[in-house]
């Protein structure tokens, strides 16, 4: 089904007229009929939002089908398309406070590692922060760092990178851009840059570094979250030494926080104890510890990851990797079903997927119906 058609749908099943829908939702009638109609096949996302909240669905209920949401999970033609403006604005002007508010409702599609649901609202979010212009600015950089994000996690590199360009030019504060520089750390950690990763991390940390006494939570978590880039770039490229210094001075950071803490307005900038922890697991995985890494994953509390489930699931699967060098492979296939059945859209495009469970497959004379089925799930050829 189309806009129109959902749209149609949903309100009949809410048993509203136009009129009671146009009175809960504060959205014209007039409005709600041309989109009925199919005369309007685009609106601004805070209108959508409005409707939705009215109906009681989801915004990306009315945004996306089911179908079309299973099917199009790699399809981020129309974020691209966004970033370099290929848009028509629509007749009704948009606010800043509903732009804002939109983001605050896509974040959590993030963070849940819900792609295709984000993927499909962000053209909009897009498009209504660019026109907004110079008030836009701040809401605009947290929308292209959301957009940014979502593309490095797809291995959309080259769009990711624009989206964090206009990211950083918009971003109001030094511990903005900090956070951008950040993520595109992290780009370029996918990339397989460890010396740009290392030197970008290193330059913004040493930047953004805080006097201990008189630091702000959020000064914390900026520096500590850059250091923890620096850390695990230096443990990949065998720094050991660096490694272990960039941690140490995380944690400093970390103790002070004392639990994992966030700037009220920007949840996806999370830093705390946790996150210093499952660094340190990720790091005595990449030295070949295995035993490590299980000893100090039991000690890790699992109510304790917060805003991202990507966070805690790139732990288990650092987990996996230990109980498969460890030969111990039914606990780390079961990791991966585990990550599955919470974020399938995020572990189709880990490719430390395909290296753990293709030691699975290689050691089991037979797979089990589970197996061939993920791993068909994933792509891995075996």
């Amino acid at each position: 089904m189309n806009l129109p058609e959902r749209l149609q749908s949903v309100r009949k099943r809410r048993g509203l007229t136009q009129r009671g829908l146009a009175e809960l939702s504060g959205v014209s009638i007039s409005l709600i009929r041309k989109l009925e109609q199919g005369e309007r096949d685009d609106t601004r996302l805070e209108t959508l939002r409005k409707l939705a909240k009215a109906l009681q669905v989801s915004t990306s209920d009315l945004i996306v089908s089911r179908t079309a949401e299973e099917g199009t999970a790699q399809e981020w033609t129309a974020v691209r398309d966004s970033l370099l403006s290929k848009y028509e604005q629509p007749e009704e002007a948009p606010t800043s406070e509903g732009v804002n508010r939109a983001v605050e409702a896509a974040e959590p599609l993030f963070t849940d590692n819900k792609y295709a649901e984000l993927g499909a609202v962000l053209p909009s979010l897009v498009r209504d922060a660019d026109a907004l212009g110079r008030r836009g600015r701040q809401v605009r950089s947290r929308v292209m760092h959301l957009a940014g994000m979502l593309l490095v996690s797809t291995r959309q590199f080259d769009a990711a990178e624009i989206a964090l360009r206009r990211a950083f030019d918009d971003a109001p504060g030094r511990l903005e851009q900090a956070a951008v520089a950040n993520t595109r750390c992290w780009l370029l950690m996918r990339q397989g840059d460890l010396g740009g990763t290392f030197e970008l991390a290193s330059r913004w940390a040493d930047d953004v570094e805080p006097r201990i006494s008189r630091a702000s939570q959020e000064e914390l978590a900026a520096w500590g979250g850059l250091l923890l880039r620096v850390s695990t770039a230096a443990s990949r490229n065998n720094e050991p030494g660096e490694a272990d210094d960039a941690l140490s001075f995380a944690q400093a950071a970390a103790v002070i926080l004392r639990s994992e803490w966030a700037p009220p307005s920007d949840p996806l900038r999370t830093f705390g104890p946790i996150a210093v922890a499952t660094r340190r697991v990720e790091n005595y995985m990449i030295e070949d510890r295995p035993d490590r890494v299980l000893t100090l994953s039991e000690k890790i509390p699992k109510s304790g990851f917060r805003a991202r489930a990507s966070s805690r699931n790139r732990h288990r699967l650092d987990v996996a990797k230990a109980n498969v060098r460890l030969k111990r492979y039914t606990d780390a296939f079961e990791i991966l079903q585990e990550v599955r059945a919470i974020s399938p859209e995020w572990i189709s495009n880990q490719r430390m997927v395909h290296d753990i469970l293709g030691r699975i497959v290689t050691k089991r004379r037979t797979l089990t119906a589970e197996m061939r089925e993920l791993a068909n799930y994933v792509g891995l050829q075996y």
